[in-house]
């Protein structure tokens, strides 16, 4: 019997090896990538360790300004873009998640049901009428379309909110529930008004799911570029997502060490968001698991 279970145990444990190993390989590639000095075009073979080891890709990036956007703009322009989404998800999809975690009206469910069925649509399924709107709406109002708001930042941001709400919504709906709905009724009691209750009591409360949220949102814009090319025109307005997309078109003439150095820099701010949320994503975790 404790063979088995000693075999069992070094199952797990090189499973768990071949898993890790799965996650890192690509990271490590992209690495070797990024720091191999004799990397040229597309790269031949797979080499443990780089080659000419430099870091002259990496401070290309900052300072090579010849073809504009420079990589300092496009990274402000995706924070800009992730960052506003995700805050406008939060302002507008707590409101609406708090109403439907709490208060009775009719048509709560299957207004619920609507909302949540749209975050099973393919954002690029709806590409067409989304710019068919923006066209619309820029034409019917001539501040809008002086102001340019299809080819702009805003317009992304407008986009990537929307689709990022009803799971937002969803997300946030389960953390209110799972707040004892007595702890604002006691709130009541004492004069407290409904909002003055959400604020004080339930949001706090509630917060490591929201961030949870906050994150999701942020990563679905920041990743995004599909539907951002269909609307940005301005180069001054790329993302750096659509740029390490445009850059892996090219199969066979791309710079791959330029491209994987941009991809590693992008992915630092991802990376330090995860470590400031490290906690509250553990707290999310054993919240969701203790509910029901």
């Amino acid at each position: 019997m404790r063979r088995l279970s000693r075999r069992g145990h070094l199952a797990r444990q090189g499973f768990l090896v071949l898993v890790g190993l799965f996650v890192l390989l690509p990271i490590w590639t992209l690495v070797l990538m990024a720091t191999d000095g004799s990397l040229i075009g597309y790269p031949e073979g797979f080499h443990p360790l780089p080659v000419e080891p430099t870091l002259d890709r990496f401070v290309e990036a900052f300072v090579r300004t010849d073809h504009p956007p420079d990589f300092v703009t496009l990274l402000r322009n995706s924070l800009v873009v992730s960052g506003s989404a995700a805050v406008a998800s939060l302002v507008f999809g707590a409101s609406a998640a708090y109403a439907f975690a709490r208060l009775r009206f009719p048509g709560r469910d299957a207004g619920l049901v609507g909302i949540l069925l749209g975050a099973f649509l393919p954002p690029i399924a709806l590409a067409t009428p989304l710019f068919i709107l923006f066209v619309t709406v820029e034409r019917t109002v001539p501040a809008l379309e002086a102001f340019g708001l299809r080819d702009s930042t805003l317009a992304l941001a407008i986009l990537y909110a929307s689709f990022a709400l009803p799971l937002c919504l969803w997300l946030m709906r389960a953390a209110f529930r799972a707040v004892p709905a007595d702890l604002e009724e006691a709130a009541f009691v004492d004069g407290a008004t409904r909002f003055t209750a959400f604020r004080t009591i339930t949001l706090p409360l509630a917060m490591p799911s929201i961030l949870v949220a906050a994150l999701v949102a942020f990563l679905l814009g920041y990743t995004e570029f599909a539907l951002a090319w269909l609307f940005i025109d301005s180069p001054e307005n790329v993302t750096l997502a659509m740029v390490l997309a445009m850059a892996t078109t090219g199969f066979f003439t791309s710079n791959w060490s330029g491209t994987a150095a941009h991809a590693l820099l992008m992915s630092i701010p991802v990376v330090l968001i995860f470590l400031a949320l490290q906690r509250a994503l553990l707290q999310s975790s054993l919240a969701g698991a203790g509910t029901d």
